[in-house]
């Protein structure tokens, strides 16, 4: 009896509940109806996200836990992909060594250079500053060009880098930069720099123009007495959603880095020494072809970038307090 009476109870509280969420659905379908035509426009690109960013995110983490060669059908075999990525396989620890050493150098010092010389570079007249602006966003803009920077570091004579110590005297023999392990992630990481410098340069540049010139007048007004105080209460909380999107860029870009170890150092580097998790993913699905281990790899990748960006938003959420 006493059973029956609690669950007419819970029953009755429910009926507030419900009452609720059919009034949500019913405001829900109300407000898509009057917005068709902006939901038309975005229906083609939210189809095209789906379809190549959100399907193979979910495909990925259900072949992660199967072995998939491709040439037969995937065979579920629960945890053991994980188990056999963190507990028998030693090039994937150094691969997560070399990609956080990586992330954690290159992230937050791009990151800041980029919003700084956005900074600085806004300060200049229209001329001047598109003609900086072209020439800061260049290297990320242009493609191959890692060129550039296997001339420099070439392990020969010819190379500038070695060109230039050996007649100031500096070395008395040529410096293997792409082949030595001690020089080799240090390079990367320069050639990196330079090339990533425009991903979040023109978000900033384009933050920076809209914010209200008004703004500024009215903390000066209210007590904002140089720059830096500008820069912390105002520029910066009123920039969060620039800042945002940049951080988002950034923890992309240092998280994926692949190519350019490949470019610079080849495949595979010396003593591993380059070799970064998405070399690791190249390696398995696109040259062993065991695309259940493959999806594994990815699907630690895609985790570990989700929870950089959510420790990135909980700080820039305290920008400007």
């Amino acid at each position: 009896m006493k059973s029956e009476i609690v669950q007419t109870d819970k029953r009755i509280a429910l009926i507030p509940k419900l009452a609720k969420e059919r009034e949500h659905l019913k405001y829900v379908i109300k407000q898509v109806k009057i917005n068709k035509v902006s939901y038309l426009f975005v229906a083609p690109f939210m189809t095209l996200f789906t379809l190549f960013y959100i399907v193979p995110v979910i495909m990925s983490i259900f072949y992660s836990f199967t072995y998939y060669n491709i040439l037969e059908p995937p065979k579920f075999i629960g945890w053991l992909n994980y188990i056999k990525l963190f507990l028998d396989d030693d090039i994937f620890l150094i691969a997560i060594k070399n990609t956080f050493l990586f992330a954690l150098i290159t992230g937050p010092i791009s990151y800041i250079a980029c919003f700084m010389f956005a900074w600085m570079v806004n300060e200049y007249p229209p001329n001047i500053r598109a003609i900086i602006t072209l020439l800061l966003s260049a290297p990320s803009l242009s493609g191959n060009m890692y060129m550039i920077w296997q001339v420099i570091f070439s392990g020969d004579n010819y190379g500038y880098l070695n060109g230039f110590l050996l007649r100031t005297g500096i070395i008395r023999e040529s410096i293997q930069w792409l082949q030595d392990p001690k020089y080799m992630m240090a390079v990367i990481i320069i050639a990196t720099l330079w090339i990533n410098l425009g991903i979040s340069f023109l978000a900033f540049i384009a933050g920076l123009q809209g914010i209200d010139r008004n703004i500024y007048e009215a903390a000066a007004i209210d007590g904002v007495k140089n720059r830096w105080q500008e820069l912390w209460y105002i520029t910066l909380p009123a920039m969060r959603p620039i800042l945002m999107f940049g951080a988002v860029m950034q923890i992309t870009s240092t998280f994926n880095v692949g190519d350019i170890c490949v470019a610079l150092a080849g495949f595979p580097s010396v003593d591993y020494a380059a070799h970064t998790v998405v070399t690791h993913l190249m390696d398995y699905g696109s040259i062993r072809f065991e695309m259940g281990y493959a999806s594994a790899i990815a699907t630690v990748l895609f985790a570990i970038m989700v929870g950089s960006n959510k420790l990135i938003q909980n700080l820039l959420r305290k920008v400007g307090e």
